[in-house]
């Protein structure tokens, strides 16, 4: 079955920023005129998306997002939902599937199929996203500068903002994917569970610290350098695997500079370098049910695949996740056979920038070609159809979203990576009986060197 031609694909009007020649080669520099930088904040958000809703009144207009936690809120809480009031407009299952084929992706459609233990319930559009307004300043400060530099494998001129928020092409895309805001620094303890066909699951307890550098306050192109992320996981149990750890410094420009990363073994009490922790090489402690850039829907280098821009749809994706993301929900309430319980997913109708990512001749990876679908809102990628070196549909991803107050950002409160071929799903961040994530936790350069790691194991 072919992703795109059971879908209703609209490209955006975006003036002399989308031009059909550049849809499949990266320019070396974005080039945005006045004029149309001029428009963000006006007709389009100050990150790039239409400010407008549709014309059927199903997507309102972005009013600003979330920018004040409901009553009550107190920082360390899991998040409240501001919108639990709401109730489902429809429930899509595979008895009305064909009604509503035009507004899902490939992956979704196939789930429904697949399982018919599985729905979809759609409620009211809310366009919460929102992020501070630094942000927003970086991003019309950078959008007339920040260029792709050596064919599309990093990015120049860019610091704080999201460099494309008028993308040209897929590369300029997923680069504003990579380079979103997710705060400055954070620290998690969070779940992961490889679920098999019955149900069962073992889970997996890691200790995340993570300094985003990009969007640090003040960054200078001078001070980032080439680094762009510090990324340091611990595993805390099942005890065969509690003490190992990763630690990950991310390279703006992996061309030049390729990911550093470092692991800890506590059977051997040695760090060793970790050149293996890219691409396709399994995920950490995944049971092979997500690869090593599919972690955050896809990270890391861009250089295996040809990023095609599609377009901009209307689709249904998950977001405001918060019933999901509750601390008063054990993980057995969530995680079932086959798929995570459907009644605690909440999915909407937003619009979405689709990217088709297709392996280079010459170039492997076990994925031939990925569909990614990424918020217009966000710049977050929501779903992804992931295809087998047959061009089969062989794994779904879903970022099920919230807004975190503290900031405000979005970022998945859980991540969902389903294997249609194995009858498994992955089941990352899970959070509902752990302490909510700190930001801000303090953390300093001197935390993410090899030399910590060797500490860090020592405890």
């Amino acid at each position: 079955m072919n992703a795109m031609n059971d879908t209703r694909t609209t490209t955006l009007r975006l003036g002399a920023a989308l031009v059909l020649g550049c849809v499949l080669a990266a320019p070396a520099a974005a080039e945005i005129p006045a004029e149309e930088i001029a428009r963000l904040g006006a007709d389009l958000t100050p990150l790039g998306g239409e400010r407008a809703g549709n014309a059927a009144g199903t997507i309102p207009e972005w009013t600003g997002g979330i920018t004040e936690p409901p009553a009550g809120y107190s920082v360390g809480e899991h998040h409240p939902d501001p919108y639990a009031a709401d109730a489902p407009l429809f429930v899509i299952d595979a008895g009305n599937l064909d009604e509503h084929r035009d507004l899902l992706s490939i992956g979704h459609q196939h789930l429904l199929e697949t399982y018919p233990s599985f729905n979809m319930q759609v409620y009211p559009t809310r366009r919460s996203a929102s992020v501070p307004q630094r942000i927003y300043d970086a991003t019309r400060d950078i959008a007339a500068n920040a260029r792709l530099v050596d064919d599309g494998n990093g990015v120049g001129d860019a610091v704080i903002g999201i460099p494309f928020p008028i993308p040209a092409n897929g590369l300029e895309v997923i680069w504003n994917h990579l380079l979103r805001y997710r705060g400055e620094s954070v620290a998690c303890t969070l779940g992961q569970a490889a679920v098999t066909r019955g149900g069962d699951f073992t889970l997996v307890k890691q200790s995340l610290e993570i300094e985003l550098r990009y969007s640090l306050p003040n960054m200078t192109l001078d001070e980032l350098g080439n680094t762009m992320i510090l990324f340091k996981q611990e595993t805390l149990a099942p005890a065969r695997l509690a003490g190992d750890i990763v630690l990950v410094h991310e390279t703006m420009n992996q061309f030049r500079e390729p990911r550093n990363a470092w692991t800890y073994n506590p059977g051997q009490r040695r760090v060793r370098r970790a050149p293996n922790i890219a691409y396709d090489n399994p995920g950490t402690s995944a049971d092979g049910l997500r690869t090593a850039d599919q972690l955050d829907m896809f990270n890391g280098a861009v250089d295996r695949y040809d990023w095609e821009l599609v377009g901009k749809r209307e689709l249904y994706v998950p977001y405001n996740s918060y019933r999901l993301h509750s601390g008063d929900l054990a993980f057995t309430d969530i995680l079932q056979p086959l798929h995570v319980n459907p009644e605690l997913l909440r999915y909407e109708l937003h619009r979405v920038w689709v990217v088709e990512a297709t392996l280079k001749e010459g170039a492997t990876h076990i994925y031939k070609r990925r569909t990614l679908y990424v918020d217009e809102d966000s710049w977050q990628v929501l779903v992804g159809d992931i295809y087998d070196n047959r061009d089969q549909l062989w794994r779904v991803s879903e970022a099920h979203v919230v807004n975190y107050y503290e900031k405000p950002l979005v970022w998945p409160t859980l991540e969902v990576h389903t294997d249609l071929q194995a009858g498994r799903y992955l089941a990352f961040g899970l959070d509902n009986e752990f302490p909510m994530c700190t930001w801000d936790p303090g953390l300093t350069s001197r935390d993410f060197t090899p030399a910590a790691l060797r500490r860090a194991g020592r405890r």
